[in-house]
């Protein structure tokens, strides 16, 4: 599977990533890695959790189970904004209250993604302009917007993220279920919640050759 959507040599791929890059742009790699995208095929087309996802991958991980690689769904907004959820977490109902909220994956944590271009930050770096936190680092992130260094509309929080054991995640893109990814963060940061419901479709339209005959694809109910 993964074979038939990648199309051409990799003589050619090389040639396509020689070219020079605009502000966003994105390409096939062959293996997962700290800030690659995860962009599902139609393998997951009935799997409403996943299917027609992108998902960051804001940490590789390793074989450890403690340790494995996670992410979150940056293409599905909830429509709502952090006051909307009722948070009881002070920094949540007053500093980031007009924050919007997506669907970051099925598992139990909430997270942020940031938009920065300070280089000292207490966040972890995802690929270079964007980073993530958790609700430990709510008080810092609070801090900084409080201080004038960050705004809150940096900021992007996800209810819920995607994680794997590795050799999971390794099986499901052997198995053509996600093409692995690099792109730049203009396509993440730039990804508005209005927006952000195209990403799957810009992606892969940026990948180019079958990747862009995939985003055109009617999508099928294998009623998974």
């Amino acid at each position: 599977m993964q074979e038939k959507l990648d199309g051409g040599s990799a003589s050619s791929d090389a040639k396509e990533a020689a070219k020079p890059l605009g502000l966003k742009w994105a390409h096939p790699i062959p293996n997962p890695e700290t800030g690659c995208v995860l962009v599902a095929t139609e393998k997951l087309d009935g799997v409403r959790t996943f299917e027609r996802t992108v998902v960051l991958l804001l940490r590789l991980g390793n074989r450890d189970p403690r340790e494995g690689p996670f992410g979150v769904i940056i293409n599905r907004p909830l429509d709502k904004q952090i006051k909307h959820m009722k948070p009881t977490n002070l920094d949540l109902a007053t500093t980031f209250a007009d924050c919007s909220v997506l669907f970051g994956g099925p598992l139990e944590a909430s997270m942020f993604l940031l938009r920065t271009s300070e280089e000292k930050n207490p966040f972890e770096q995802v690929m270079p302009g964007v980073c993530f936190g958790a609700r430990h680092s709510l008080d810092e992130a609070a801090g900084l917007v409080k201080r004038g260094i960050l705004r809150p509309h940096d900021f992007r929080f996800f209810v819920g993220y995607a994680g794997w054991q590795f050799d999971q995640l390794m099986d499901e893109i052997e198995s053509g279920y996600w093409v692995v990814a690099a792109c730049s963060a203009n396509v993440i940061s730039e990804a508005t919640e209005e927006s952000s419901m195209g990403l799957w479709e810009e992606i892969l339209e940026l990948m180019g050759g079958r990747y862009s005959e995939l985003s055109r694809k009617p999508r099928q109910d294998y009623g998974v």
